[in-house]
């Protein structure tokens, strides 16, 4: 009875943590620009070590790693207990989620730094050979590829039986997910590094503008300057558009029907991370070392860390009220949101 009513005493006068506070710090054996994926308890990333961790999402222990032939630049995707991650070693891994063992792997024809999405048993992804791959999820077979005519680097999204994905060819392309036929194809102004975002039946996707194209066929709806490449890739919440764009800087809020800018917050650098939104809240990563949390609806900061360098990754926002980031300085970083 002692100990409870003690233990009651203790919590009672623990001071609540404030925003943006470091819960904790893991460090790998190189730079993070892998954005963390979160899943029942575990927080998955790639470092530039060659590795894929495992970390416990409360403490930051590590759970396991996975060493590839090379550096991992790619997000993982966990779905249906596997994880799938690429590697510059020209492979996509699956590995179990629990205990990291490999399942199996694929070769592509290059690097791999996109990230791969997972659609009704099949992994979707890209590769520097200028190819997107439709992948067995259980068994790493094959199914289909399409030829791209540049890199692609960025990472596939799924809808409606529809697999959208950009190229290093300026193109963004929509192809039938069961066979890989080409539905459409959209050429913007620059390269395409930006990952796809659907809502609505709108595709959101960043090159040198940001373009809003119907998904059904390819036409543009609108687009929006921001005189710098946009390598970040958009959210959609609210009916509100969220990106980054180049070295102006800036995180944009777009209205998501006529993209007229509804505000901007300008960081201190480049923003090639992708923003996360999560109960009303805007995270994103800068080129100026720091993390930054956003009001949603007014583009106010809330709060902002600094970690030791660049963070190009981009944060997971858990319904815990904790943020996952990684940074060029090597960790990854647990924050209170």
């Amino acid at each position: 009875m002692f100990r409870t009513l003690m233990l009651c005493a203790i919590l009672a006068f623990t001071p609540a943590l404030s925003q943006g506070t470091l819960l904790w710090t893991y460090q790998t054996g190189n730079a993070v620009s892998s954005s963390p994926a979160a899943s029942n308890g575990v927080v998955y990333v790639g470092s530039l070590d060659y590795s894929l961790y495992a970390l416990n999402e409360v403490t930051g222990v590590k759970i396991w790693s996975y060493k590839t032939g090379d550096a991992v630049w790619s997000s993982p995707t966990v779905s249906n207990g596997t994880v799938y991650v690429g590697s510059n070693d020209h492979s996509l891994y699956a590995l179990h989620a629990v205990t990291g063992a490999k399942i199996w792997s694929f070769k592509t024809g290059g690097n791999v730094f996109s990230s791969p999405a997972v659609w009704n048993g099949v992994v979707y992804v890209g590769s520097d050979d200028g190819n997107i791959y439709a992948l067995n999820a259980v068994t790493g077979v094959k199914i289909w590829s399409f030829q791209t005519g540049g890199a692609v680097f960025s990472s596939p999204a799924v809808s409606n039986g529809v697999v959208y994905v950009g190229s290093a060819d300026r193109n963004l392309y929509a192809l039938n997910a069961v066979t890989g036929a080409k539905i459409w194809n959209y050429t913007t102004r620059a390269n395409v590094f930006s990952s796809p975002a659907v809502s609505s039946g709108v595709v959101y996707v960043g090159s040198n503008d940001i373009y809003a194209l119907n998904a059904a066929t390819g036409a543009k709806i609108w687009s929006y300057k921001t005189g710098h490449p946009v390598e970040s890739s958009p959210a959609v919440s609210n009916g509100v558009v969220y990106v980054g764009s180049g070295l102006d800087g800036n995180v944009y809020a777009l209205n998501a029907v006529t993209g007229a800018k509804i505000w901007n917050y300008t960081t201190g650098n480049a923003v090639e991370s992708s923003p996360a939104v999560s109960n009303g809240v805007v995270y994103v990563g800068s080129l100026d070392y720091s993390v930054y949390a956003l009001h949603a609806v007014t583009g106010a900061k809330i709060w902002s860390y600094k970690t030791g360098s660049y963070v190009r990754s981009s944060p997971a926002a858990e319904s815990n009220g904790d943020v996952y980031v990684g940074s060029l300085d090597g960790s990854l970083y647990a924050l209170h949101a």
